[in-house]
């Protein structure tokens, strides 16, 4: 089932995201060589609660921490621990915090110190996939719109998208229908329509599509050992395209 929120339920889910952006913005701190993703975690899951919200990772499906941290190959869900970060890691870090019964999700990668042109190039294509994708999103359109604009974007550059994890509808659950591919053609192909909230969040791998996941249970990495990059807003179907409802990277940036 897919839900249209109303008003109070955006500004809800508004606000959790506002909170997911609050953690993104200190851990942007504390990114740099020798911190560990234990440490990041921790930092993250102290502003959650600082602002009346829950980590909306920790303990969902048994997943052990309040934040997923995926360096270089990891494409997604890894588990924060000793790993420290070095100059010229890729670290992909993915929050999720729930707030007066609502959710909100936010993934960004960022560069620790110096990487190389190929990393570099790789989130740039990402970050702009996933504009694409938001300014393909139109009350009236289709899902497999937001799909295509992804795939296109990544594949116009030589990068591939994950097709094993996906983007999600958002609300009162953490996900929700539709899922929402980076790729088309589209098994479900809903008309988009006033209300509707998305999390979309392209992964795209340097090589190959394919991941595996890890003995944990949980750390999914590029097959081909290929460097990924993942990036994800929350956005609500309104009468003019696409609002988003999480911070930007320039707003998490500038503490503004």
């Amino acid at each position: 089932m897919i839900h249209l929120r109303n008003e109070r339920e955006i500004d809800l889910i508004r606000e959790s995201c506002r909170v997911v952006g609050l953690a993104h913005r200190a851990l942007l701190r504390h990114i740099r060589p020798g911190v560990t993703t234990r440490e990041l975690d921790e930092a993250a899951e102290t502003v959650i609660r600082e602002n009346g919200a829950v980590p909306a990772f920790k303990g969902y499906h048994g997943y052990p921490c309040s934040t997923c941290i995926s360096i270089n190959e990891q494409v997604v869900h890894g588990i924060p621990g000793n790993r420290a970060l070095v100059d010229g890691d890729l670290v992909s870090i993915d929050i999720g915090a729930e707030k007066d019964g609502y959710f909100g999700d936010q993934a960004f990668t960022y560069a620790v110190g110096d990487v190389d042109d190929a990393s570099r190039r790789l989130m740039e294509t990402t970050r702009e996939s996933l504009q694409k994708g938001i300014e393909a999103a139109r009350e009236g359109g289709r899902l497999g719109d937001i799909s295509g604009a992804v795939q296109t974007c990544v594949e116009a550059e030589g990068f591939s998208v994950v097709r094993q994890f996906v983007g999600h509808g958002i609300g009162s659950k953490l996900h929700e229908d539709p899922p929402v591919p980076n790729y088309a053609p589209v098994e479900r192909n809903p008309r988009l329509r006033k209300g509707i909230t998305l999390a979309v969040e392209p992964m795209v791998n340097l090589g190959k599509p394919e991941v595996t996941v890890a003995d944990d249970g949980w750390t999914a990495s590029t097959s081909d050992g290929s460097p990924s990059a993942h990036f994800e807003h929350v956005i609500v179907i309104s009468n003019d395209g696409a609002d988003v409802l999480t911070m930007s990277e320039e707003e998490i940036r500038n503490g503004s």
